[in-house]
């Protein structure tokens, strides 16, 4: 016969189960909606980036272009397959060396080797012209999802054709036409001289704001290449 101190003890011990059981089915629950969440999340904040580099090729800057194509693969190793590449050329005009993915390292490589030798018959160094296209493809990029970025490599040594120089009193403007499409618009500046980084950030600064705008020389690449990622998301 079973007294009544037995049946508490074994109602007591049932609901001791009954709790763990629940516990560990919340516990799971929890855990599940936990791991679901953060791939769910790492999923959502991913965007692809669309980097247009712009090289200078031009006799000024001759001596400092094999370390410049170097940082260039090393950059494109350290982007998502999902990214995508532009590499403008520019010496006394500017056109697209290459596009494509950035994880083409062989491909960037032969391009780069390809277009950008120096040519005697060549004076100038278009910048201007190099920027306004680079800008119209971050737009079109954007506009296709990408978070757009400009690279600028090179001295920033205004040379040849007025017209096609970059214009300091105009930039900050067409900057600001890209930023205002998309508010994650990037722009990096390596390898010129400090006084000319200085004039960037002069102009730029106010525009795209300190982590927007990236610049360094050929001292400081490695930081700067962290603070771009940092920037584009990655």
């Amino acid at each position: 016969m079973i007294t009544q101190n037995t049946f508490f003890c074994y109602t007591l011990g049932m609901n001791n189960t009954f709790k763990i059981i629940l516990f560990a089915i919340a516990f799971l629950a929890v855990l599940c909606l936990g791991i679901f969440g953060l791939t769910r999340l790492k999923v959502d904040d991913f965007h692809k980036a669309a980097v247009i580099f712009v090289v200078d090729s031009s006799a000024s800057n001759m001596k400092n272009l094999p370390a410049e194509k170097m940082l260039i693969r090393q950059l494109c190793s350290m982007l998502d397959p999902e990214d995508h590449i532009k590499i403008l050329r520019v010496s006394e005009e500017s056109y697209i060396i290459y596009e494509g993915s950035p994880q083409s390292s062989s491909d960037v490589r032969k391009a780069m080797e390809k277009f950008t030798q120096y040519d005697a018959k060549e004076f100038g160094t278009a910048y201007g012209l190099a920027l306004k296209k680079a800008f119209n493809h971050a737009q079109n990029m954007n506009k296709e999802g990408y978070i757009p970025a400009v690279v600028v490599i090179g001295d920033l040594e205004n040379e040849g054709a007025i017209e096609k120089q970059i214009d300091w009193d105009t930039l900050p403007s067409e900057v600001s036409n890209v930023q205002n499409q998309s508010q994650d618009f990037v722009m990096m500046f390596l390898y010129a001289a400090p006084e000319k980084l200085d004039l960037v950030k002069e102009k730029l600064g106010p525009v795209l704001g300190e982590t927007k705008l990236v610049l360094g020389n050929e001292a400081t690449t490695s930081k700067s290449l962290r603070r771009f990622l940092n920037a584009i998301g990655r």
